[in-house]
């Protein structure tokens, strides 16, 4: 019985005279006018495809090859051949031919062509089977196995916090509600309504992050990470900005900034290393056909320490730059995408972590400086992306977190339970959170952030 080799493995080690059993879908049909027809075939597992020589020895050839068409399933049984062809180490020569699945040639609509993204995410079921996204789907598997492994080397617990939440963890009331109650009812007889009678009695939402929950681990067991969806109903229709996206988020105990700080340069250099190592054949697609510095901007993060840099050194060099800015700079405001990117691109030329932000633009959870204006918060910034981490240290003191939920107006009784953590047994802790899809973004050269996730959710969009 011949065995079933996948594409990948066929290419790269597969032998001449090897019996194999080979599936997957067309690309492209090509008959020669002496009787035979090559197609070539692609299962996902590469970029490249693999070229099957098809001839009239094939039981039914004649019959079966009208409805070998481009987008069409087939499965081949065949001896492998060195192969004539340039560019292609081996090639299959079929022995039977079995057609799975027909694909109307007339109205298939990925024919051999190049196909704009905007266009592809209309069809979001088959662009899969395009070479960008076939791409960017190995590219996200390699980083995801990266992330965990990552972690898990260093005796990180990988834990799994609710998507379902009553806490709002940026404060910022950005989420999604999730009910059961008839809501166009309710309208008509009241204007509150009332929660109690929800099932789980309170207003619950989708969360926006499982940071405050993995706190509770962190401070139990030691050092420890999640990595799932999360969601935010920032109303923001931009390349930078989904509905729903994956975080890794991992917390520590015991860690002060600066531990945070290395730790997530680590990382980051980590999964630029990995996806070059993994996905050579990938990346380099990417390097050609999306962005032509991809490959010298994994390099650049991977072999250069992170600069370190504070807020305020940041705003002051950003004011004194001769760089026209759409967005004014000015203390106590956010720093924006194209400010982050002068960093890394123009002045540094390389990564940098800046600390020390403004109390006033951050979460409630981070902990104070005291200096009273700042907090312990760090931002990881990249070349092309910008911002691509975002952590601090946590506030353990029970009396100033208390102090900061109420200034930030929200109830300290709404968080009794993390409250409790400072409490008893409290420890300085710290930690951070990844965007996968702005890794994806950052190592594929994409520029919309709705290609980096398979079924982007975005404001007026929740297709397939």
């Amino acid at each position: 019985m011949s065995t079933v080799k996948r594409v990948k493995t066929v290419l790269n080690s597969g032998q001449p005279d090897e019996e194999v059993l080979v599936r997957g879908w067309v690309r492209t049909r090509r008959d020669s006018k002496h009787g035979f027809s090559f197609v070539e075939l692609n299962d996902g597992s590469c970029m490249s495809n693999l070229q099957v020589v098809i001839d009239a020895e094939v039981p039914n050839y004649a019959e079966t090859i009208k409805s070998v068409s481009t987008g069409c399933s087939i499965s081949v049984v065949g001896t492998l051949k060195e192969s004539p062809g340039k560019g292609q180490r081996i090639e299959c020569h079929a022995k039977t031919l079995d057609v799975v699945g027909l694909a109307d040639p007339e109205t298939f609509p990925l024919q051999k062509k190049r196909h704009s993204f905007e266009f592809l995410r209309e069809i979001a079921h088959l662009r899969p089977r395009t070479n960008s996204f076939g791409a960017i789907a190995r590219v996200r598997n390699a980083v995801s196995a990266t992330i965990h492994e990552f972690f898990q080397e260093r005796g990180f617990l990988y834990i799994n916090t609710p998507i379902i939440t009553t806490s709002d963890c940026e404060g910022a009331g950005e989420m999604f509600h999730v009910t059961t109650l008839d809501l166009a009812k309710l309208a008509q007889v009241q204007t509150q309504i009332d929660y109690s009678q929800d099932f789980f009695g309170k207003q619950a939402s989708l969360t926006v992050s499982g940071q405050l929950e993995a706190e509770i681990f962190a401070t139990s067991i030691g050092d420890c990470y999640t990595f799932g969806p999360t969601f935010r109903a920032e109303n923001s229709n931009t390349t930078r900005h989904l509905a729903e996206f994956w975080m890794v988020e991992p917390e520590m105990p015991f860690y002060d900034l600066a531990d945070n700080m290395t730790l997530a340069e680590e990382f980051i250099r980590t999964i630029c290393r990995e996806v070059l190592s993994r996905c050579p054949e990938d990346m380099e697609f990417f390097n050609q056909r999306i962005d032509n510095t991809v490959l010298a901007t994994l390099d650049n993060i991977a072999e250069n320490e992170f600069i370190r840099l504070p807020y305020t050194e940041a705003v002051e060099l950003l004011a004194k730059s001769d760089k026209k800015f759409e967005f004014p700079v000015e203390w106590g405001h956010d720093l924006q995408s194209e400010h982050e990117r002068y960093l890394t691109e123009e002045h540094f030329k390389q990564p940098v972590i800046l600390f020390d932000y403004p109390r006033t633009i951050k979460p409630f959870y981070m902990r104070c400086n005291d200096d009273g204006k700042t907090v312990r918060a760090m931002d990881v910034l990249v070349p092309r992306v910008g911002e691509i981490i975002g952590g601090s240290q946590r506030e353990e003191r029970l009396d100033v977190l208390t102090e900061r939920i109420t200034e930030c107006g929200m109830s300290p009784d709404d968080y009794w339970w993390y409250l409790d953590l400072r409490r008893y047994g409290t420890v300085p802790h710290a930690g951070f959170g990844l965007g996968l899809e702005r890794v994806i973004q950052l190592v594929t050269g994409m520029t919309n952030i709705r290609d980096c996730i398979p079924f982007p959710r975005t404001p007026k969009n929740a297709e397939f």
